[in-house]
């Protein structure tokens, strides 16, 4: 990665495919690349950012808390996706913090620069609006999960999320999620997912293989 120039990462993002030469020539000039270690901090829920941050390498959580030390996982980032494009658009502070789960390095504009795009580029300002709008209908469906679907059902819908078909089409959980994790995802104890995830593994919807990576058994499932 160390040899790339700004402009080489930049044509590998997504969100920056429809820009043109000059202004992908110009945006390389403005931005700034930054690695972050596991655990640290890219932005922190009530501060504010003046950037826009976007995942080249590795992955983050965004995590919201109380004042009284609880957490809920709201999602997990990875390559490609951005971070603060809410708060440099109603200039308020950050709704959630984002932590590095791993090594992750980043690409970072300013936001003059991110506005100077917005104005210029209405392909960049359209994918913008649609990233906004996937993530409020992702906000929806946990919302509504928390609300009508019980915690069995819950926790499949993670596993499900999580997992990725392999070259033979099975879904496979290759990242290793603790029940902390899960638990905070969904909403309930670590003790009551820890009942559940045994539970689904009884069934059959859930198999721990040999390498330790898990195998989702897509089928109906029985709440308990």
């Amino acid at each position: 990665m160390a040899m790339l120039s700004n402009l080489d990462l930049i044509r590998r993002v997504n969100l920056f495919a429809r820009l043109t030469p000059s202004q992908a020539e110009l945006l390389a000039g403005s931005v700034v690349k930054k690695r972050f270690k596991r655990g640290e901090l890219i932005v922190a829920q009530g501060q504010t950012s003046e950037a826009l941050f976007i995942i080249l390498t590795g992955r983050v959580r965004v995590v919201m808390a109380d004042d009284h030390g609880g957490e809920v996982i709201l999602a997990t980032l990875r390559a490609g996706d951005y971070i603060g494009e809410m708060s440099l658009i109603d200039n308020a502070p950050h709704s959630a913090s984002v932590k590095c789960e791993a090594i992750s390095d980043v690409l970072i504009l300013g936001r003059d620069e991110f506005g100077q795009c917005l104005s210029e580029n209405f392909a960049l300002a359209q994918a913008v609006m649609r990233g906004l709008v996937q993530r409020l209908r992702s906000a929806d469906q946990k919302i509504g999960s928390l609300a009508l679907m019980g915690v069995y059902s819950r926790v499949a819908n993670v596993m499900l999320e999580y997992a990725l078909p392999d070259e033979e089409g099975h879904l496979m959980i290759r990242e290793k999620i603790s029940r902390q994790d899960i638990a905070k995802m969904v909403g309930a104890s670590r003790e009551m997912v820890s009942r559940v995830m045994k539970d689904l593994e009884s069934q059959g919807f859930l198999q721990t293989l040999e390498n330790g990576q898990v195998q989702v058994h897509e089928r109906r499932l029985t709440e308990r």
